[in-house]
């Protein structure tokens, strides 16, 4: 494998599948199995799940809520999610940890780094939730701190799309594909990647990037091993 330890970032909108809102048993059991498969492989893999299928803070927010009570609900989304992932798991007998940034001892550890890597090194998975734990983060910010805690070797963004293009191939069937970028190169075309804490502090620690699609089997593993899958976004 190209990589002994990895954080993978899934946005709580993938767990929705084909449905409106919520998470779809089908979809999360198949995330649950390519999980399943790269940990028989031996590699180490850390978790960052949004909360968007539940929650958005932002959107929230925007209708007149308190942006910081928005922001809350929308961390406990992520815990919710990191649940529902964690029994997925464990169904198929993947050893699974929780860790919460913001204490909920009755049903996940609270984040601790070298708990965390010891858990890793056991060849546990470990999924983060709540995210950073602060209001006015992303959990695109949860992902690239966590990553740099845990000393991964990369970042996975699993997404519905199987790269970064110059503009969206959703709208756009004539867009295109980049296989490769540096961080210069994503900020000069001004494409979107994650949000600008988050591709900054990648960035500052000469962290890798690589946005592939999660929707595709074993494209995971793929990625781990080091095929040119999806996009990479390198120093």
């Amino acid at each position: 494998m190209a990589y002994k330890r990895i954080l993978l970032k899934l946005s709580g909108e993938a767990l929705m599948g084909a449905q409106q809102h919520g998470i779809d048993p089908n979809r999360l059991n198949d995330y649950a199995k390519e999980i399943q498969e790269l940990h028989q492989s031996g590699t180490e893999i850390a978790i960052v799940i949004g909360g968007g299928n539940i929650f958005r803070g932002v959107s929230g927010a925007s209708k007149g809520m308190d942006r910081v009570q928005a922001d809350y609900m929308g961390m406990l989304a992520t815990v919710i999610n990191g649940l529902a992932l964690q029994s997925a798991l464990e169904n198929i007998d993947v050893p699974t940890r929780l860790q919460t940034a913001i204490k909920i001892e009755a049903i996940a550890e609270p984040f601790i780094k070298r708990k965390a890597t010891r858990h890793l090194e056991k060849n546990r998975v470990v999924i983060f939730g709540s995210g950073t734990g602060n209001p006015f983060f992303t959990t695109d910010s949860a992902a690239v701190l966590r990553a740099i805690e845990i000393n991964a070797d990369v970042i996975l963004k699993g997404t519905r799309v199987d790269g970064i293009y110059n503009e969206d191939p959703e709208k756009n069937k004539q867009a295109i594909k980049f296989d490769a970028l540096s961080f210069d190169e994503v900020l000069k075309k001004g494409l979107k990647v994650m949000d600008t804490t988050a591709f900054t502090l990648s960035q500052e620690n000469k962290l890798p990037i690589i946005v592939f699609d999660m929707n595709v089997p074993g494209n995971l593993q793929k990625v781990v091993r080091g095929e040119n899958i999806g996009t990479r976004v390198y120093l």
